[in-house]
């Protein structure tokens, strides 16, 4: 019988350790921390301990964290990349966890509309996601052995375009953290121009500086990639034990012909290795599940020789009638 105990982040990350489960970035505390910044953003339940530990037969199975968001009136709980599992589960598993933690909010929080969280499976109590756009496939770089086994352990097409790029691009590489500390300016602009090259608005330049500020280089770290001294293009990459994470990217248009993301790209895993990390997620491929997203992988892909699953976000309703409300003001919006 699946159980949920909750309990302080000291425990639950003492339970994960012990598990031996390297958490995601957004089940740590700091990433709480960040996201308690945002505007209507709040740890849920935070002053009860708000840390879930699902649990079989008393037995620890799984971790979760939710934030609460507050938009548009209502409120609804997000677990990024949770439930975090310690073995993959089996779809009864999954089903009895998600009637559990559903069960669990509607009874501690009657204000919560639905859950939005990670699930390997298509559970009748779940369906697909209210908005942003969930990915079922990922790309995850084995950083280890030094430059030379990095490179051998990617695809012909990657290492000729890595090696293109190192022969001919005049970008020079580097971890930035420290200086994006200090002024994200130059940075927001090669943004700036990012969005208006793929036709999306950039979030304001704020958000990239809290996130920085928030997570501390302990648990960020910003790469560049200059030409003559000018910043042409950077990441910023989330590291939480020896996992990183590519969050964000951005690149000048006049450097696309220079292969620049492909020298930025190696010279990341390079460094993340130098510095103890073991894989590099790029976040995110498309197909059938995520169409849209098609477009990134031929440049992701080439990176390695393998595609890694992952748990895509659904939504679990838990006032349901509310959520058809939600559902249908969507479709009338288009």
């Amino acid at each position: 019988m699946i159980t949920i105990t909750e309990t302080n982040r000291e425990n639950f990350d003492a339970a994960a350790a012990q598990a031996n489960v390297t958490l995601p970035i957004e089940q740590t505390a700091q990433w709480v921390r960040y996201q308690a910044g945002i505007s209507g953003r709040s740890p849920w339940r935070n002053d009860k301990g708000g840390c879930l530990l699902i649990q079989e037969d008393n037995t620890t199975v799984a971790f979760a964290t939710f934030i609460d968001f507050e938009t548009h009136g209502y409120h609804y709980l997000r677990s990024a990349h949770g439930p975090v599992w310690i073995a993959k589960p089996t779809e009864q598993e999954e089903f009895e966890a998600t009637d559990a933690l559903a069960a669990f909010v509607k009874e501690h929080d009657k204000r919560i509309v639905f859950l939005r969280m990670s699930l390997w499976n298509e559970l009748p109590q779940s369906c697909l996601t209210l908005s942003i756009v969930p990915y079922d496939q990922t790309v995850v770089i084995d950083v280890t052995g030094g430059a030379d086994e990095i490179l051998a352990r990617m695809k012909g097409r990657g290492r000729r375009d890595v090696r293109k790029a190192l022969r001919e691009c005049p970008a020079e590489c580097a971890d930035e953290t420290e200086q994006a500390l200090e002024s994200f300016v130059d940075y927001y602009d090669v943004m700036v121009e990012t969005g208006k090259r793929d036709g999306f608005t950039p979030a304001p330049m704020s958000d990239y500086e809290d996130m920085i500020r928030a997570l501390a280089p302990d648990h960020v770290r910003v790469f560049a990639a200059r030409i003559d001294g000018v910043v042409n293009a950077w990441s910023i990459v989330t590291v939480n034990g020896t996992h990183a994470v590519r969050y964000y990217a951005a690149m000048r248009s006049n450097a696309m012909r220079l292969h620049i993301t492909d020298k930025l790209l190696y010279s990341e895993c390079c460094e993340l290795g130098r510095q103890g990390i073991t894989e590099y997620d790029l976040m995110g491929i498309g197909d059938d599940f995520a169409p849209s997203l098609k477009g990134l992988n031929e440049f992701k892909t080439k990176f390695t020789q393998e595609i890694t699953p992952v748990a895509p976000d659904r939504d679990v309703p838990i006032r349901k009638i509310f959520y058809k409300f939600l559902t249908a003001a969507k479709k009338i919006r288009g």
